[in-house]
């Protein structure tokens, strides 16, 4: 009797919406290097940050979870100790904070507690936005969460076509760090936010149920212009797709329908100088849509007033809290529409590995298309053909 042979095993490609998509659209070829290539950056910082804040609001729900501890929550008492887990986690992995922005306890050449902090190392960027994050959102968040940190995955067939593809369908993942199940309460911050969205009370009245669910994310960084074309930054909508490839996945897992998504942005409860200054030109050319009207006219003169030299100036609460929640409706038109743009992206990444290992070399086989932001902090600008932050020729003398 002659046996078949066994057919030949091949893997699926599998694809993060924020470590891969999302990366791969920042700039292809510094995707490459440090996906692909494993060259982590050498100053991590908007990486540890994301990181650090999803952890922390991580770690802060299950203590509230456990010990449902009283809002507002003490800093040196009930956050620090959450940012030390969190600190000691991201070390373990090759990521570390910059100075100025945390001051960590954890080095072997440090012999200190929590109890030796003090109110400048409280006040340092990424301890002064964790705590804003839990005190301000915290109390109206946690209660509506059903569950944190869910990974979900899906299979889609491969855009690639070329004889040389490597799969028919590749994977796609994702990690929801918080999805939640909201009943409507009208003293929660939270759902008056969703409830003032027209789109969203649109689709809550033709999905006609009490309960639903609405997709939580985090973003270390301020909020992106909403006005793509002319500001020339395209983070609004791929933040949006996110949200919506998010919802998919989760449908097709558990059979589930998110009706929202509800991006944080919370550098802008405590923005740096830096974001102020993007901040300030977003208002200026009206490529935003929160903060820009009539009622924040304060806010916005007092910040049309301001320089980089200057103190911080002290913007109200309201005009923060607005821009750092996002709220996203989801149907199915809306998903279809991101899913074609994410099966694009991936396309182009299977086409320039598939040139790699025919031998094309790497810097011709990958798109290197940056903002001069990206450019100015890459580790390969030195020797990126396309860099937007051309460094001196220096000449041996």
């Amino acid at each position: 009797m002659k046996l078949s042979s066994r057919s030949k095993s091949y893997m699926i490609p599998e694809y993060s919406l924020t470590g891969d998509l999302l990366s791969y659209l920042t700039c292809g070829l510094q995707y490459r290097y440090q996906n692909k290539g494993t060259l982590p950056p050498s100053m991590p910082i908007q990486l540890w940050f994301g990181e650090f804040i999803h952890g922390v609001m991580e770690e802060a729900y299950l203590k509230w979870e456990n010990d449902h501890t009283e809002f507002p929550w003490d800093w040196k008492r009930d956050i620090r100790p959450i940012e030390d887990i969190i600190d000691l986690r991201l070390q373990v992995r090759g990521l570390y904070p910059r100075e100025d922005h945390f001051f960590t306890i954890n080095h072997p050449d440090l012999n200190m507690t929590i109890d030796d902090l003090n109110e400048y190392d409280h006040k340092k960027l990424a301890s002064a936005r964790a705590e804003k994050a839990i005190n301000v959102w915290g109390s109206d968040l946690f209660p509506m969460m059903e569950s944190a940190e869910v990974l979900i995955k899906g299979l889609r067939e491969m855009p690639y076509t070329g004889t040389d593809k490597r799969s028919n369908y590749y994977g796609i993942n994702g990690v929801i760090d918080v999805l939640s199940l909201v009943n409507i309460k009208d003293d929660n911050k939270i759902v008056r936010y969703l409830n003032e969205n027209e789109e969203f009370r649109k689709i809550v009245e033709e999905y006609g149920e009490d309960e639903y669910e609405v997709i939580i994310d985090y973003k270390g960084m301020k909020r992106p212009p909403m006005e793509v074309e002319a500001s020339g930054n395209e983070t609004w909508d791929y933040h949006e797709r996110q949200i919506l490839t998010y919802s998919w996945l989760r449908q097709k897992q558990e059979s589930k329908k998110p009706v929202a998504g509800i991006i944080f942005y919370l550098n802008e409860l405590v923005p740096s100088k830096e974001d102020l200054m993007m901040i300030k030109d977003d208002l200026h050319y009206h490529l935003t849509d929160a903060g820009d009207d009539e009622e924040f006219a304060k806010d916005i003169e007092v910040i049309e007033n301001w320089d980089e030299g200057s103190e911080m100036p002290k913007l109200s609460e309201k005009f923060k809290m607005d821009r750092s929640i996002r709220i996203i409706p989801i149907n199915d038109e809306k998903i279809a529409d991101a899913l074609e743009k994410f099966d694009v992206v991936v396309e182009n990444i299977e086409s320039s590995l598939i040139k790699e290992i025919n031998g094309c070399k790497i810097q011709d086989a990958w798109k290197a298309e940056a903002e001069e932001r990206t450019c100015e902090a890459c580790d390969f600008k030195t020797f990126c053909k396309n860099s937007k932050n051309k460094t001196k020729i220096f000449k041996i003398p």
